[in-house]
């Protein structure tokens, strides 16, 4: 129970502190309701869920990340930097992954 406890509150620390987490939240929140409105099939809720689970995944590893290389090197260093950017990459590699499932999926419903 208390690991629970842990995990939401990384989620709150995520949404308190993080933009990008909050954004990301909200273009979930997006996708679910033009899904809903689109009558989304199995196969596509499939692939829209993948999508907004790996870069929410992501998103929290990297920050998880940031915070460690703070804490660890809290002056600049340029392998700190590159740390950091490639966790940033992950995460912008995510959500191009699920800007083409949403286009793949929404587009042909919508037009």
């Amino acid at each position: 129970m208390k690991s629970l406890l842990f995990a939401f509150k990384g989620l709150v620390y995520a949404l308190k502190t993080q933009l990008n987490f909050r954004a990301h939240c909200f273009f979930t929140v997006v996708a679910v309701v033009l899904g809903s409105y689109t009558q989304l099939n199995f196969s596509e809720w499939l692939w829209i869920s993948l999508a907004i689970a790996l870069v929410i995944i992501l998103e929290l590893i990297n920050t998880a990340i940031e915070v460690l290389v703070d804490l660890i090197s809290p002056e600049q260093n340029p392998k700190a930097g590159a740390i950091k950017d490639l966790a940033a990459a992950a995460v912008l590699v995510a959500s191009l992954f699920a800007l083409m499932v949403g286009l793949i999926i929404f587009v042909p419903k919508l037009f």
